[in-house]
């Protein structure tokens, strides 16, 4: 799926804020926004491609407003993209997001919930920041509802979450295509799914090229830096060391920069390491971080178009569907081709 340009990077290309974007694409009267800050912005939607999407349906007798639920917004930089994906795309309509953090809370949910009911809003998207499955609460049934990164066993409502499965598979190719045979892969924690699928996709391609997975050089457990760095340090410091490593996500596979630097090991001379998530420090780094980028953007945007299209939907089970939205791979320099 081709990713859209998001008014975020519209804003850094004009230097603007954000803020200043959407006053200026949304067309707000009365803006205190020079001519020449209004071109500048226009001047970056059009280079960046930007657009605003197709019209969704706005119902009438509805007001304007789709509740946006989310489980935690501190633990990760996520959530903010979940929630910026979500208000750009209804900002197009015209509709504002009213968001509320709960950690699940049921009687921080059962509050927003009755609010959002008496003021007749359009709807519900009911987010997680880490992918997993779930059982909505029943009082979740009063509007409309869209399941955003989350996904129950029956499936009850439109859903989207990630394609991590293809997002491990593509990851280990792209070291496979480089010429690597030993590759390690620092897995995560077996309770977060995410972590399995990467996996799953990492022993796929493996298997697909014909490569045997070594399984002293599958680590498992951790997610932070702390964790990438202290099992790169056993894996790189084997005279048998892998010649790339694939690691769960950008946090650990910073850990094993800095293993690999106190090994004196060039990157990517001598090992290349491939991330996943695409985090904000990952283009910073020293050769910038290969990795996979999450859709939390493109997701959110098509929940949003999920829930208008709902009012206007014939057919009810067709709309039934649980979407995964593919990973978009980012190319920096940290994979080469190995040493001989």
């Amino acid at each position: 799926m081709e990713k859209r340009a998001t008014m975020l990077e519209v804003g850094e290309l004009a230097g603007v804020s954000q803020a200043t974007v959407s006053l200026v694409l949304n067309g707000v009267p009365n803006a205190r926004i020079s001519k020449a800050t209004r071109r500048r912005v226009l001047d970056a939607a059009e280079t960046l491609g930007y657009r605003r999407g197709k019209a969704h349906p706005v119902p009438e007798g509805r007001k304007r407003v789709i509740g946006l639920f989310i489980d935690e917004v501190s633990t990760t930089p996520f959530s903010a993209q979940f929630i910026e994906g979500a208000r750009d795309e209804a900002a197009l309509q015209d509709v504002s997001v009213a968001t509320f953090c709960t950690r699940s809370d049921p009687a921080l949910e059962q509050a927003a919930i009755d609010l959002l009911v008496s003021q007749k809003t359009i709807g519900v998207i009911y987010t997680s920041l880490i992918t997993r499955q779930l059982v909505v609460p029943e009082m979740f049934s009063a509007l409309p509802l869209v399941l955003l990164n989350c996904y129950e066993r029956k499936l009850r409502y439109p859903t989207v979450v990630p394609g991590d499965i293809v997002g491990g598979y593509v990851a280990t190719e792209a070291l496979l295509k480089a010429g690597h045979r030993r590759i390690a892969h620092l897995a995560g924690e077996s309770f977060i799914e995410a972590s399995v699928d990467r996996e799953h996709g990492f022993r796929q391609a493996m298997t697909d090229w014909q490569v045997l997975v070594d399984e002293t050089l599958v680590s498992l457990g951790g997610w932070t830096l702390r964790h990438g760095r202290e099992r790169a340090l056993a894996l790189l410091s084997r005279p048998d060391r892998p010649t790339a490593v694939f690691c769960f996500n950008d946090r650990m596979a910073i850990g094993c920069y800095q293993a690999a630097q106190s090994l004196g090991l060039r990157i990517p001379q001598d090992v290349s390491i491939m991330g996943f998530d695409d985090e904000d420090l990952s283009g910073f780094l020293d050769p910038g971080l290969s990795t996979m980028v999450l859709p939390h953007d493109e997701m959110a945007r098509w929940a949003v178009g999920q829930l208008l299209d709902g009012y206007d939907s014939a057919d009810q089970d067709e709309r039934l569907q649980k979407i995964k939205i593919e990973c978009e791979f980012v190319e920096r320099g940290s994979v080469a081709r190995p040493n001989s």
